[in-house]
């Protein structure tokens, strides 16, 4: 449980809780509101979200009814990728503080660097004007830190340059077998803390038979397993579940696998269907 209040720290100082709990596809209503009050309530302090998860009035709602100081709750959501100006950005994180109900975000991510029906989109213009949105955002205080979500490296080094804040995180798709080296390496050396969605590639590293016999030796479960691999890549993953079980489970991560078998595990390939590669709102 330590781990779940142990942070890494952004580069304004903000402290971020090294685990979060993510609510990518979690169906909107009592499931979405169960879901995050069970992870409040089996010690998660960091919730991310996001407008296109259509979620966030539930994720405020069980935040709100948790009795837990907000300031000892970290909350990302994220600026939907389609949102390509800067007046738009501006109204839709004002929709979104109205969802959430809360007095401040700690985290606000720009969703991806195009419209999620026109992946790959050349958006380079368009991501400058919503950049300085986010940063006229981050000024009102009503947000303590900022960043982008599925950039890639060319995404990065675009808005990087007329930046006066750099973004402080960038949240892409990684797990065991698919690390993104080329976006891990230049966010980390422009100080960007990487935050991993689908840190078990969306269940399929569950039924991984490599990962669960190195669980195995752990006494660990395969999820836990993969958990602990990002942590020790100096990465914050995001695990999500509905089930109470798995979501208590996903916290007991205090243990440490060795030198080789981080090597073993950076060695794997990419096991996951093709189709997760192609980030879904993640």
């Amino acid at each position: 449980m330590a781990i779940l209040t142990d942070t890494y720290q952004l580069t304004n100082g903000v402290k971020i809780p090294k685990v979060g709990f993510g609510m990518w596809q979690v169906p909107t209503g009592d499931t979405a509101y169960n879901a995050a009050a069970a992870a409040l309530k089996a010690g998660y302090r960091h919730i991310d979200t996001a407008k296109a998860y259509q979620n966030e009035a539930d994720v405020g709602r069980a935040i709100r009814d948790s009795g837990i100081p907000r300031q000892d709750i970290f909350v990302t959501s994220k600026l939907p990728g389609q949102t390509k100006s800067y007046d738009g950005a501006m109204a839709d994180f004002k929709s979104t503080m109205q969802q959430l109900d809360i007095d401040y975000l700690d985290l606000y991510l720009v969703h991806a660097p195009w419209p999620w029906d026109e992946i790959g989109k050349d958006c380079d213009k368009e991501n400058i004007e919503v950049w300085r949105a986010m940063e006229d955002i981050y000024a009102t205080g009503k947000v303590k830190a900022i960043g982008v979500s599925n950039f890639n490296v060319h995404d990065l080094q675009n808005i990087l340059p007329t930046a006066k804040v750099a973004p402080m995180v960038d949240q892409i798709q990684y797990y065991v077998g698919y690390t993104e080296p080329k976006i891990t390496t230049f966010a980390k050396n422009h100080n960007m803390l990487v935050e991993a969605y689908s840190p078990l590639a969306t269940g399929d590293l569950l039924q991984n038979s490599k990962m669960q016999q190195l669980a195995g030796k752990y006494q660990v479960s395969t999820a836990q397993l993969a958990l602990r691999f990002c942590l020790q890549n100096g990465i914050l993953p995001l695990p999500k579940a509905v089930n109470e079980a798995h979501i208590k489970s996903n916290t007991q991560l205090d243990f440490e696998i060795s030198e080789a078998d981080m090597a073993t595990l950076k060695a794997m390939p990419d096991t996951a269907p093709d189709h997760t590669h192609n980030p879904t709102q993640g």
